[in-house]
């Protein structure tokens, strides 16, 4: 892709309107250093330097897509706790719509605490109870169909925490439909759900195999050559009836499957990698605003590949900026 044509990709998904459905959590961080081993326990003391917090989960979709353009509404649950204003405050600071928002006293807010010490996680602790009170249901399915007919593409992240259900997910299909608005999803192994005739959908290659039915293989190169990922892409592509199915291969890049179509590969553009967390998130934030601003389905995969291959260079739950799009495609022009 040449610079002219990604500069109107990017023009062109600035005013876009982006509807993020799935699993709110609130992602904390304790950065600090460690200089020596404690006396009560063969673990590390980390002398604490500073603490941060952003939107993760599907707020973290939201985030990557915020950098792009400036209407995007987040729909979820969180706790009527101090993590929940917290993500509440956090998605508005960054100019994120709370419109979809919903709280619910009985399931308080998902948070991840990451312990970073130089430069490396040491542990992570979790703080979950997912689900959404049945009486809530209703209400959310309401709003979901009046965002989802104010949007130009719906974005659906599963984190298999509760508050993505094969009814609700049937009537958001069934919305867009009637609207013939994009949906896209990120789906979690944990949480199998059927999406037919969803637009397109991202899975690992380990969510893939796992949702063909087939026993996972290790990778061979080239790709091309990996008879069982293309197997896999058939069979999914055919059982879900989606329009493609983009599997993110870590080290290998990304493989667009499409009927009709040969299997495209891309190659990852990743140089350093310090943290993979979140680079799901930024791989389907980048496609999904692809080809809602025109772009053709390998165009939209090479968006997402490369702000991918930038995120995982950075630590904690993280973006890439335009800026730096560009500059990834300016620096891999000709490979």
């Amino acid at each position: 892709m040449d610079r002219r044509r990604l500069q109107h990709i990017l023009d062109e998904a600035s005013s876009k309107r982006l509807l993020v459905v799935g699993d709110l959590m609130l992602d904390e961080f304790v950065w600090g250093n460690v200089g020596r081993i404690s006396p009560e326990a063969p673990v590390p003391v980390v002398e604490v330097q500073r603490e941060s917090s952003y939107p993760g989960g599907a707020a973290n979709v939201a985030r990557n897509l915020r950098e792009f353009t400036t209407s995007v509404t987040m729909l979820g649950m969180v706790g009527t706790d101090e993590s929940g204003a917290k993500l509440t405050r956090l998605l508005k600071e960054e100019g994120i719509s709370t419109e979809g928002l919903f709280t619910d006293p009985q399931a308080p807010t998902i948070v991840k605490t990451r312990i970073i010490a130089q430069r490396q996680q040491v542990v992570r602790v979790d703080r979950e109870n997912g689900g959404v009170a049945g009486s809530s249901r209703a209400d959310i399915l309401q709003k979901a169909r009046e965002l989802v007919a104010a949007s130009d593409a719906v974005l659906i992240e599963d984190y298999g925490k509760g508050f993505l259900d094969q009814p609700f997910v049937d009537a958001l299909l069934e919305a867009a439909r009637a609207q013939g608005t994009l949906v896209t999803c990120d789906p979690n192994p944990k949480n199998p759900l059927e999406w037919p005739g969803i637009s397109t959908i991202k899975p690992n290659r380990s969510e893939a195999f796992a949702a063909a039915g087939i026993p996972l293989t290790a990778p061979v190169h080239p790709v091309e050559n990996d008879k069982a990922l293309l197997q896999v892409g058939e069979i999914l592509l055919k059982r879900w009836n989606a329009g493609a199915l983009l599997v993110t291969l870590s080290e290998q890049g990304m493989m667009l499957f499409r009927r009709d179509h040969p299997p495209y590969h891309t190659p990852t553009r990743a140089r350093e990698i310090f943290d993979v967390s979140g680079a799901g998130d930024t791989s389907i934030s980048l496609y999904t605003l692809g080809i809602a601003a025109g772009a053709t389905p390998e165009e939209a995969a090479e968006l997402a590949n490369h702000a991918a291959g930038i995120v995982v260079g950075k630590l904690g739950t993280a973006t890439c900026s335009r800026g730096e799009l560009e500059q990834s495609f300016l620096e891999n022009a000709g490979t």
